[in-house]
């Protein structure tokens, strides 16, 4: 059913070979609690029936509007969609995913409550349910526990902390970014982050409001651009470009494999550093990418009379709030003295 008013929110649709999925996408969208959106879908080079699905979808929904254009990948379909969105909020949603009726009511109303807030997301739960203690569940537990500004702008260089296919975005602040830009990394981090370096507030729903499909049929699961060292070039060079203090030295926490895949990253990027450090006695002293590595306590004094910037990168469960503990023990504060990374 169409509204007069006009849409509050566009929702971004890109599909390719969709047919075993679309249904449920197509349900959950028609079951929303907020009724004021569109849908913009593109069929993207499918060779299955997705596009019979869709034309069938906007011929009994006035709301979905189909685009031309596909075949080009995702990005290019992302960006083709944009162009098109009449409402000032723009959505996304996966054709194989399923939200849960009051997504986007719950969406409008953080976006509306608090105005400084230009992008959120919710939180996500994974079907079908992968292995405990696998990277999926600890993915899902650390997103899920991010909520406010604070929570994502300290967690902001460990995993992209709204899960892309939740997100809903004020269009101005959008716009204003650059919208989706084609990489050769991860086009929903790369948005994250520009709106993030340029001010802008972000937020997640602390409900679990969508449901994220896993399968081998995923982009993320075949592509070299959602790679662990896609991500982290992503990282390294916003961190390079303005989110360091300068002029102080700059260690890395961690010479286990996060910290020394991190650090290479980092060298690769043209970056520099001073120091690891790690916990481990059999570790201190030994030399790893040209840095030495040293005890947790002789920060106290490194670099002096600068004090220097850590750069926390481990991968093991709990070890990361642990360091936080200690560094706040020697009067290291969070994004001032120190950020986490992955």
């Amino acid at each position: 059913m169409s509204d007069a008013r006009g849409p509050r929110v566009s929702v971004l649709l890109p599909c390719r070979d969709a047919e075993p999925f679309l249904a449920d996408c197509i349900a959950s969208l028609g079951a929303q609690s907020e009724r004021r959106f569109e849908v913009l879908a593109l069929d993207d080079g499918s060779t299955d029936g997705t596009g019979s699905l869709l034309d069938a979808w906007a011929g009994r929904d006035p709301r979905v509007r189909l685009v031309d254009g596909g075949g080009s990948g995702v990005v290019a379909a992302l960006r083709r969609l944009s162009r098109e969105a009449r409402a000032p909020i723009i959505a996304r949603m996966d054709a194989d995913d399923i939200a849960r009726p009051g997504r986007f009511a719950a969406q409008l109303r953080l976006l509306a409550e608090h105005p400084g807030t230009a992008a959120c997301g919710t939180g996500v739960r994974y079907f079908p349910r992968p292995a405990p203690g696998s990277g999926y569940r600890r993915y899902e537990a650390w997103l899920n526990g991010l909520a406010g500004p604070a929570a994502i702008e300290r967690d902001l260089f460990v995993e992209c902390p709204i899960a892309h296919p939740t997100l809903m975005v004020r269009r101005a602040a959008f716009e204003a970014v650059g919208g989706y830009r084609e990489t050769d990394g991860p086009e929903d981090y790369d948005l994250i982050l520009r709106l993030a370096a340029a001010g802008h507030g972000l937020a997640n729903v602390p409900e679990t409001l969508h449901e994220w499909r896993l399968g081998s049929h995923r982009l993320s699961e075949r592509s070299s651009r959602y790679a662990p060292e896609a991500f982290r070039r992503l990282k390294a060079a916003f961190l390079s470009a303005g989110r360091l203090p300068p002029g102080r030295p700059l260690v890395i926490w961690g010479a286990g494999r996060v910290g020394k895949a991190f650090a290479r990253t980092w060298l690769e990027s043209d970056g520099t550093f001073d120091a690891f450090v790690d916990l481990d006695p059999r570790k201190i002293g030994q030399n790893i990418h040209g840095a030495t590595v040293i005890r947790p306590a002789d920060l106290a004094t490194f670099g002096a009379p600068a004090r220097p910037y850590v750069l926390l990168a481990v991968g093991t469960p709990g070890a990361r709030d642990e360091i936080r503990e200690a560094l706040g023990g020697l009067n290291f504060k969070e994004i001032v003295d120190y950020r986490a990374v992955a």
